[in-house]
Parts: C-alpha cells; sequence; structure tokens
C-alpha cells in the first residue's frame, strides 16, 4: 500500500492553517481545473468530526465519485478523512498540524490502496502514486497561498 508523505511550511498561525485545511470552499478552489465539486453531505464551510462530503470530479478522463467522512479531530492539531465510498480499495488521510516559531509546519500522510490485485499495484507504482502526490502539493500550495495572504478572510470570515 503506497503511502505518501508531505510536509508544507506555512508563515501563518496553527487555528487559519487548520481551519483552512477543511474548508469545502478552499478545497474546490483547489481543484478548478478537475472541475471538483462537493455534491453530498457537507458541501460548504468546515468540515467537522463525522461529517461526511462526497466529491465528483474528472480524473484520469472520467467523473469519479468519491465519499470521505472525517474519523478522526484533535482541533487544531490533527483530523483525519477516510474514504467510505470510491474507486479506491482504501484510502486513509491524516492532516498534523505544528506550531513553530514563525508559523505552521502541515504534514499530510496518506495511504491508499488500488483495486484491481497486481494490475492495481502496477498502477500505483508507474502513475497513480505520482498523480496523487501531485493533487496533495496543488491543494497544499493553495492553503499557503490563501493562509500567508489576506485571502484567508475571504474562506474564514
Amino acid at each position: 500500500m503506497p503511502i505518501i508523505h508531505l510536509t508544507t511550511v506555512i508563515h501563518a498561525p496553527l487555528d487559519r492553517v487548520f481551519d483552512l485545511s477543511r474548508s469545502i470552499t478552499l478545497h474546490k478552489r483547489s481543484m478548478e481545473h478537475l472541475k471538483e465539486e462537493a455534491i453530498k453531505g457537507r458541501t460548504s464551510g468546515l468540515i467537522s468530526y463525522d461529517e461526511t462530503v462526497t466529491w465528483r470530479a474528472r480524473h484520469l478522463g472520467k467523473m469519479r465519485e468519491l465519499t470521505t467522512r472525517i474519523t478522526a479531530m484533535r482541533k487544531p492539531d490533527y483530523f483525519c478523512d477516510e474514504m467510505i465510498e470510491g474507486d479506491f480499495k482504501s484510502m486513509k488521510h491524516e492532516h498534523h498540524f505544528k506550531e513553530i516559531g514563525n508559523g505552521t509546519v502541515a504534514i499530510d500522510i496518506m495511504e491508499y490502496e488500488a483495486p484491481y490485485g497486481r494490475w492495481g499495484r502496477m498502477l500505483e507504482r508507474l502513475f497513480l502514486t505520482r498523480y496523487m502526490t501531485r493533487l496533495l502539493e496543488q491543494r497544499n500550495r493553495s492553503i499557503k497561498e490563501y493562509a500567508e495572504s489576506e485571502k484567508w478572510r475571504v474562506i474564514l470570515d
């Protein structure tokens, strides 16, 4: 099972980074190029513990849906979302936040498993891990951009 580990330094307060990371609105903006939209469950605002969201987007040439649930949350330093329906065999995304002297370190740990047995494992190695990493990096760039400027006020105020 692949594990993606990303660390992003964001020069903004811990609470702001935590809330931007669970913003449905900011997630949609970060994935505009995929026409991603929240279609069921929590579709705007800040997602919280035990809430679900169903996303619809074009990935790899096909419209896909993915439903996740927030399975753990410790404000303001941790939350976890896990797939409950979608194309993966399994997916778990942990979000860790640590306050540092000049901001926040955001740490993403995503574990996922593709379906299709050996064929799926080959796809993970050849393509899917790089694709998923790029999506997470894009999302983190958006969180950083909003958190480090006054743009965060549009999302959180």
